[in-house]
C-alpha cells in the first residue's frame, strides 16, 4: 500500500509538471505562431486584405456597448496593422462612403517604410471615422477603402466590434471638434512604430 501511495503522488506531479508546460504553448497557438507575448497586441478577429506588396491586417470599427449603438454624428476608432513587404509607400486617405463623412489619419498620411510595419492598434484610436452618417452597431459590417500613394486602392469589408470582452480595455473614439477653418483636422497619438508624415511634398 505504500508502494501504491507513493506511486500516485509521482504520478500526481508528473501530471502537473505536464500541464504546467502545456497550457502556454496552447495559449501561445491559440493567439497566433507569431504572437508577441511580452507586447500589447489585439485578437485577430478583424479582417485582411493586401495591395502590392502591403498587406492590411486585423482591421476592425470599435463600435459601443452591447445593448447600444454609435448615432449619427459620433466618431468611431478604426484599428488596424499595416505590413509593407514592398517599396516605401504612404497611406495617404481612407474613405469610408455611407458610413462617416470624414476619416482622419494621424498626420494626415502614414508611412509605410520597406520592410516594417505600422501598428495603428490602440489602445487609443489614431486612425477616427468622424461625424457617422447612420447609426453603428456591433455585430455589423462596413466598407471602407484605403488610398495609397504607389500601391493605390484597396476595398475592405471591416466588423464592427462591441465595446466588450477584449475590447473593453480600448478607448472610444474622442467626439468630433469643430474646425474654424474647416481644416487641420488630424488626430496623431504617435503610437505607431513608423513615423507619419504630415508633408504632403514628402516622398517614400
Amino acid at each position: 500500500m505504500a508502494r501504491s501511495s507513493r506511486g500516485g503522488r509521482a504520478r500526481r506531479r508528473i501530471l502537473i509538471a505536464v500541464a504546467a508546460v502545456l497550457i502556454p504553448l496552447i495559449a501561445g497557438c491559440e493567439a497566433g505562431s507569431d504572437a508577441p507575448s511580452l507586447h500589447w497586441h489585439q485578437p485577430t478577429d478583424g479582417s485582411s486584405a493586401g495591395v502590392g506588396g502591403i498587406t492590411i491586417s486585423n482591421a476592425f470599427v470599435l463600435g459601443a456597448p452591447i445593448g447600444s449603438e454609435l448615432t449619427r454624428g459620433q466618431s468611431a476608432g478604426l484599428f488596424l496593422a499595416l505590413t509593407n513587404t514592398g517599396s516605401a509607400d504612404r497611406l495617404v486617405g481612407i474613405s469610408a462612403p455611407g458610413v462617416a463623412k470624414t476619416v482622419l489619419l494621424p498626420g494626415g498620411q502614414v508611412s509605410v517604410n520597406s520592410n516594417h510595419q505600422v501598428l495603428l492598434t490602440g489602445p487609443a484610436p489614431e486612425v477616427v471615422l468622424e461625424d457617422l452618417v447612420r447609426p453603428l452597431g456591433g455585430g455589423t459590417v462596413v466598407t471602407i477603402h484605403l488610398l495609397f500613394a504607389n500601391a493605390g486602392t484597396v476595398t475592405m469589408q471591416v466588423p464592427v466590434m462591441p465595446k466588450t470582452s477584449y475590447f473593453d480595455s480600448l478607448s472610444p473614439a474622442p467626439s468630433p471638434s469643430p474646425s474654424p477653418s474647416g481644416t487641420g483636422k488630424s488626430h496623431h497619438h504617435g503610437k505607431h512604430s513608423a513615423s507619419a508624415s504630415p508633408s504632403p511634398s514628402s516622398t517614400p
